[in-house]
């Protein structure tokens, strides 16, 4: 026996904690009742499990892809408002979703996998997994705003862990800056940086943990090399 929303996660439907949604919403049936308890465990050898009223099954092959999100897409499976999401990028025949998100109008490293137990690992806080960001910012940090920006900022309700950041440029009134967190909140570089001052022009995401986006384009990608997917079960 085992609980739903984890073979949900294994069978490539989403990550566990939005299978978990899923379920709250109504839309898993287990043998053809629907169910809203996040603690009801099944028995996928005898069990028929339906998503959105399609039956499905656990995917045999595991699967890990790297995106380099271009600006312009939704980081979703759909988008109900009909905008390209990633996955208009990334076509192949198993089903797969992405780990965490990239903001419509940020660009960069994306992962996508059918591995539920992986994407709960990348994206639980409690991992502390880096993630880095490159950003283009309006004017120049002084070291006080930097080290706010360092010891954690509150926003929106909530006080962020500490970061890292660093200047690696100044030109025309602007600054790069990389930019190194492990939490991933909503839009949170973005409300971080303008939390100081200096609101974001232009955001992109280079690495996450070990894995970086060098050598492939805006728009390109490729599955993660062996190395890498070891990389990433070392974390469990």
């Amino acid at each position: 026996m085992e609980r739903l929303q984890k073979y949900l996660a294994e069978c490539g439907i989403a990550s566990r904690r939005k299978c978990e949604e899923y379920i709250l919403q109504g839309r898993v049936k287990v043998n053809g009742k629907v169910i809203k308890e996040l603690g009801t465990k099944i028995n996928p050898d005898v069990d028929i499990i339906e998503f959105d009223d399609k039956i499905v099954k656990r995917e045999r092959e595991k699967i890990y892809i790297m995106l380099n999100k271009p600006t312009g897409y939704i980081t979703s499976v759909k988008d109900q408002f009909g905008r390209p999401t990633v996955l208009d990028l990334v076509k192949v025949k198993e089903r797969i979703y992405p780990v965490g998100r990239l903001d419509y109008d940020t660009s960069g490293l994306l992962l996508l996998t059918n591995d539920g137990e992986i994407a709960n690992i990348l994206m639980h806080p409690r991992h502390q997994i880096d993630k880095t960001y490159i950003a283009k910012i309006k004017g120049v940090p002084t070291e006080e705003e930097l080290n706010k920006f360092r010891n954690g900022i509150f926003i929106n309700g909530y006080m962020t862990s500490k970061a890292e950041i660093k200047i690696l440029d100044v030109k025309n009134g602007t600054s790069l800056v990389e930019i190194k967190i492990h939490e991933g909140k909503n839009r949170q570089v973005r409300k971080m940086c303008e939390a100081i001052g200096h609101p974001v022009i232009s955001l992109k995401r280079i690495k996450i943990g070990e894995l970086s986006l060098k050598g492939l384009k805006t728009g390109e990608w490729r599955y993660l090399t062996e190395k890498e997917i070891e990389y990433l079960k070392s974390l469990k």
